[in-house]
């Protein structure tokens, strides 16, 4: 740890690549494995300070919109795959550090589209805040932007604002008649709706 630490803190570390030294840091800290349990968060927590560090010594804003380490733990399975065949090898870690390099892009592309969908959410309600929506339209309307959980209905509307089908309808018609739902094109039972461009 003495060694891990100095070397963490070293001028080295700060001049190699932020990506290749918080990957490093992050493997060296999992074979060190200083304590029975913890150790994976203390990892992805020093991972996340190399590469905030490196935006700091630049001067740059350090707050950052993505999460490594929940971006980790969704490919988790992977990652101890590779950090168990990397930890008894001979020392090559190429393939820890592509997987760690994907890892963060992964990350950041998920913030792209969480930060996308707020901006596209803003917009929509800047250009529609004052049309005459109902409370049950404006609910549906608020978890479409949000991450709707499969395809919309007239079942689930009318399951989520604890209505009627009949009323589901209707209010569905009049959001395709403002142009701010559409059809999917599915017909019969499999008829559903989803956002329209705007």
């Amino acid at each position: 740890m003495d060694q891990f630490l100095e070397w963490f803190n070293s001028d080295e570390a700060r001049s190699i690549s932020p990506i290749i030294c918080a990957a490093h840091a992050h493997w060296w800290f999992i074979m060190i494995h200083p304590f029975d349990d913890g150790n994976g968060r203390i990892a992805r927590a020093l991972s996340d300070m190399a590469l905030s560090r490196a935006f700091a010594d630049e001067k740059r804003q350090t707050a950052r919109p993505y999460s490594l380490s929940a971006q980790m733990l969704q490919e988790k399975k992977r990652y101890y795959e590779i950090l168990e065949r990397d930890g008894l090898g001979e020392g090559n870690l190429t393939e820890w550090y592509v997987w760690f390099a994907n890892c963060l892009c992964h990350a950041i592309e998920a913030a792209t589209g969480i930060v996308q969908s707020a901006v596209d959410k803003a917009r929509f309600w800047s250009k529609y805040g004052d049309a005459p929506l109902n409370e049950r339209q404006r609910k549906i309307l608020n978890r479409l932007f949000d991450g709707f959980e499969g395809k919309l209905n007239t079942s689930k509307w009318a399951k989520i604002c604890h209505c009627s089908q009949d009323t589901a309808l209707n209010d569905i018609k009049a959001l395709i008649g403002m142009g701010v739902l559409e059809s999917t094109g599915e017909g019969g039972r499999s008829t559903n709706y989803r956002l329209a461009a705007f």
